[in-house]
């Protein structure tokens, strides 16, 4: 089966005027930089991933409410952290907290038709109602993207090594379980307390680190915390 990404997968071919204006007021100030990147959020509405009461809502700056007490994130954090993260063409991602799946189907059109990226939630509900949304384009259909209902802290099973790891929902540290799922050479882009950590993984063990402060997620709670 193709996995080829065209011009008939139901992607934006027609921006919206205020949904271009937040994007280009990311790029002015600085929060978007690279042309893929910039080109998926011009691709990927924001609009088709909140919900029906925040739709009028779905271009404003700020994180909205999706049910279970988790949001889709503000779109300049969502920016500053693919931003930091640099997903390209024939990645594997793992993207954990995938949410309404908005930050997962940015992922997908980065990556392409010879990347793929796993999205993991574990709250059911939310995890098919990713499905459904990230539906709306061709990611799912086409193999590019997969959704899976599992505990994001821990190890996802049957996966081959990562190039990247991303999260949306903020832990004490980074877990153990994504240092280990991450190849050599790969990057890791996470919350950390109130922080965006970002972990190169140079050796077997051996990671590189940065910092970034003053963000707000919601936290990243794994099944032995229930």
């Amino acid at each position: 089966m193709s996995n080829k990404i065209n011009s008939n997968d139901n992607l934006e071919k027609n921006i919206n005027p205020e949904y271009e204006n937040l994007i280009n007021s990311l790029i002015v100030d600085g929060y978007l930089k690279t042309p893929e990147i910039i080109e998926a959020f011009k691709k990927i509405d924001r609009i088709n991933f909140v919900l029906k009461e925040h739709k009028g809502e779905a271009y404003g700056n700020y994180p909205l409410p999706i049910g279970f007490e988790q949001t889709i994130s503000q779109p300049l954090t969502v920016a500053f952290m693919l931003e930091l993260l640099q997903p390209k063409k024939g990645e594997r991602i793992l993207d954990i907290g995938a949410g309404s799946g908005w930050q997962t189907a940015l992922l997908g059109f980065c990556v392409g038709e010879t990347g793929k990226v796993i999205g993991v939630e574990r709250i059911f509900a939310l995890a098919e109602k990713a499905k459904k949304n990230i539906a709306k384009y061709s990611f799912i259909k086409k193999g590019i993207v997969e959704i899976l209902c599992a505990d994001g802290s821990e190890k996802i099973e049957g996966q081959a090594a990562f190039d990247k790891i991303i999260a949306a929902a903020s832990a004490d540290e980074i877990p153990e379980a994504w240092k280990q799922e991450i190849s050599i050479g790969g990057r890791i882009v996470a919350p950390v307390g109130q922080s965006i950590v970002v972990l190169e993984k140079e050796s077997s063990g051996n990671f590189s680190s940065k910092e970034f402060f003053g963000f707000n997620f919601v936290r990243l709670i794994g099944e032995k915390e229930e």
